[in-house]
């Protein structure tokens, strides 16, 4: 790997099991490895499962990531990538019912909200519950929302420890 290295983490908060072995193959594809998730079931939502991957790889990992995802029916996921010392960090929520939604974070994992999209917002100062509606939009609050009850299902999910060796 060359240039600035970071890392994040994939949450696949539901999948229907047959898409498994493809998801594994699409992450392993963008990461260049084989990958075998260890498939939970998600309590949120009959015959559905869930699984975490932690990843490691070049600045716009996430990006791949999320595009290699895009789109498959019944899946919800969520990537993650860290910032670095010359990027921004990353979110991409992802929805059957929304789509994705892309969001920059800073090294905290806030979402930042660039400047033009708080302007956008003030356009419409006179309405509250418009301008209200732009930042809910500019901040991916249905994405929060519908996620909410998978990433809290996935609570109780197994977590494997890392340690670093040498």
């Amino acid at each position: 790997m060359s240039g600035a290295i970071t890392r994040g983490v994939v949450f696949v908060h539901s999948a229907p099991r047959a898409l498994c072995p493809h998801i594994e193959w699409a992450l392993g594809s963008v990461l260049d490895q084989r990958i075998a998730l260890d498939w939970t079931l998600q309590p949120a939502v009959t015959g559905m499962v869930r699984a975490e991957h932690s990843w490691i790889g070049p600045v716009g990992t996430g990006a791949a990531l999320a595009s290699a995802l895009r789109g498959w029916t019944h899946l919800r996921y969520e990537i993650t990538e860290d910032s670095t010392a010359i990027s921004d960090g990353g979110r991409w929520s992802h929805t059957p019912e929304l789509g994705i939604f892309h969001a920059q974070t800073d090294t905290h994992g806030n979402v930042v909200v660039p400047e033009n999209r708080v302007r956008a917002a003030l356009e419409h100062a006179h309405d509250a519950a418009r301008m209200r509606k732009e930042l809910d939009l500019a901040l991916g609050q249905a994405w929060d929302d519908e996620l909410e009850p998978f990433r809290y299902a996935g609570a109780g999910a197994p977590i494997k420890w890392l340690h670093r060796v040498g």
